[in-house]
């Protein structure tokens, strides 16, 4: 953990931020011989992470923030051919039993000469009135390297493999994640943790 971030203490995160934020993904659990991820901001402190303990592959994963508060559950839907994922929003540690507040369908273009993965996500599925909105979730198949972008191809949010300060790949399980402004933090962590579920990377 020392080298991924000189400092671990602890600070809480706000949601919409009016400049770009930069995180550390690193795909390992602050559970001795867990499962999971770990997230820290900019200044190396633990905001997001999620821990699935003994288990890979999870139907049902929750994004927490550093106390253990739910924010986001993220739930497997079966029998989808392409794979289906439905996001629900946790307040005061209660979670929305309606409408889910997201889903991710999953597909791949196989007569892609790259074998582009690419990701439909639709947002405000929880509106039982007005229109809802969407993105993409665009990366190649087996990359750890993605991006998130609106319907006008305009970026929200960028995953690529983080770097040491003199230009060294720290690994495949150490990630940078660069967020724009106006974005919902957990929200986009919700997004890239699925993307890891659906090429079964947690």
């Amino acid at each position: 953990m020392a080298k991924i971030h000189p400092q671990t203490s602890v600070k809480g995160s706000d949601q919409l931020i009016s400049e770009r934020e930069t995180f550390t993904i690193w795909m390992k659990s602050l559970v001795f011989h867990g499962n999971g991820c770990t997230v820290f901001n900019s200044k190396g402190e633990v905001i997001f992470r999620v821990d699935n303990y003994q288990t890979r592959h999870s139907s049902e994963v929750f994004l927490m923030n550093f106390n253990g508060e739910v924010l986001f559950s993220m739930k497997r839907k079966k029998l989808q051919v392409f794979g289906c994922w439905e996001g629900y929003k946790w307040i005061d540690s209660k979670v929305n039993k309606g409408r889910p507040w997201f889903q991710v369908r999953s597909n791949c273009n196989i007569f892609s000469r790259n074998r582009h993965k690419n990701c439909h996500v639709t947002l405000g599925c929880e509106k039982t009135t007005g229109r809802r909105s969407s993105c993409k979730i665009t990366g190649l198949e087996g990359k750890s390297t993605f991006k998130i972008i609106d319907n006008a191809g305009h970026l929200l949010a960028e995953v690529i493999k983080k770097q040491s300060l003199s230009g060294v790949p720290l690994g495949d399980d150490v990630l940078t994640l660069v967020v724009e402004p106006q974005m919902d933090h957990s929200l986009v962590m919700a997004l890239v943790i699925v993307h890891g579920l659906i090429n079964q990377k947690l």
